[in-house]
């Protein structure tokens, strides 16, 4: 008698034991349809052998939470007041593409080989938008000195927004014809990747450039392209943001330019590689500086756009 009120207790508490254990929610389902299975196969005298086994895969994928893409575009103001930075937290130029950057000067280059791009033709038909410039990750879109803002940036948000959620791709690759020239501001390879054929100094300048130097011009929503060697003068051109700003000569002289002579001996100067409209950027600054300088006096030093940037470099 007593051993029968010992084991009704434990018998009883295994139960509640093993219902506090099954699983709940989703798996819970797919646990009580596994155990009905068995429990009727039983009770219609089905061997384990016969018995049709419980597919649960299907069920489960059914009832799996589905994945949420979220986008969340940061925007960074550059040097360049007619510049801004978009970071779509989305690879921009792709992976197979050798060259870094890809440059849109005007709406005919967005749909040139080799690089269209469906996204930058779009940028590009925004009123006061005048260059699209893709990074790694990021997008910079200049304006015109004239345009505002206030105007652009919503469009360019929506423009962008819609561009990565539709799934579309950013840049596409077309094969260039014979004898047609390339339309965007771009090289077949990187200019600063390792080449079995530069000399030793050469190699060290890309080197300065590619690990202290590339990373400041980028987070300021540019880049820069080594151009040559030649008498003790490095040759370079700065792309993107940096392209139009009116401080891109006070960032090679007084920034790049002296890195790299701090660094490498051999290298006496720098020498910027520009089109007409960054002479033209670059004119009308100098002609600002002079002006400055009258206004302050003779003994004024020239004004460079901030601190801990590239244009200050500790002695």
């Amino acid at each position: 008698m007593s051993s029968n009120r010992l084991i009704r207790p434990a018998a009883a508490l295994l139960s509640a034991t093993t219902r506090r254990a099954k699983p709940s929610s989703t798996y819970g389902r797919v646990y009580e349809a596994a155990r009905q299975a068995h429990t009727s196969s039983k009770s219609l005298g089905i061997s384990s052998r016969t018995r049709p086994v419980l597919q649960t895969t299907s069920r489960l994928a059914t009832f799996a939470p589905r994945g949420a893409r979220s986008i969340f575009i940061q925007t960074e103001s550059t040097p360049n007041p007619d510049a801004l930075k978009f970071l779509p937290n989305h690879q921009v130029v792709p992976f197979s593409v050798a060259t870094p950057f890809i440059e849109y000067l005007n709406p005919r280059s967005t749909i040139a080989p080799p690089y269209p791009s469906p996204l930058a033709a779009q940028l590009m038909s925004i009123d006061g938008v005048t260059a699209v410039f893709y990074g790694p990750d990021f997008i910079t879109v200049t304006k015109s000195p004239d345009a505002n803002w206030v105007h652009i940036r919503p469009e360019i948000f929506s423009l962008i927004t819609e561009a990565i959620t539709s799934g579309q791709e950013i840049v596409t690759i077309s094969k260039k014809e014979a004898g047609e020239e390339d339309g965007q501001e771009t090289a077949e390879e990187d200019s600063l990747s390792y080449n079995e054929n530069d000399s030793e100094v050469v190699g060290m300048i890309k080197e300065l450039l590619e690990t202290r130097i590339r990373p400041a011009i980028q987070e300021d929503g540019g880049d820069i392209e080594f151009r040559g060697f030649d008498d003790g003068y490095v040759s370079l051109k700065l792309r993107g943001a940096c392209r139009t700003c009116d401080s891109s000569t006070v960032t090679l002289k007084n920034g790049i330019e002296g890195m790299l002579m701090h660094y490498i001996e051999e290298v006496k100067g720098v020498h910027q590689v520009m089109d007409q409209e960054e002479e033209i950027a670059v004119q009308e600054f100098a002609k600002f500086e002079e002006k400055l300088r009258q206004q302050k006096g003779p003994d004024a030093a020239p004004s460079t756009p901030g601190r801990d940037s590239l244009d200050s470099v500790p002695g």
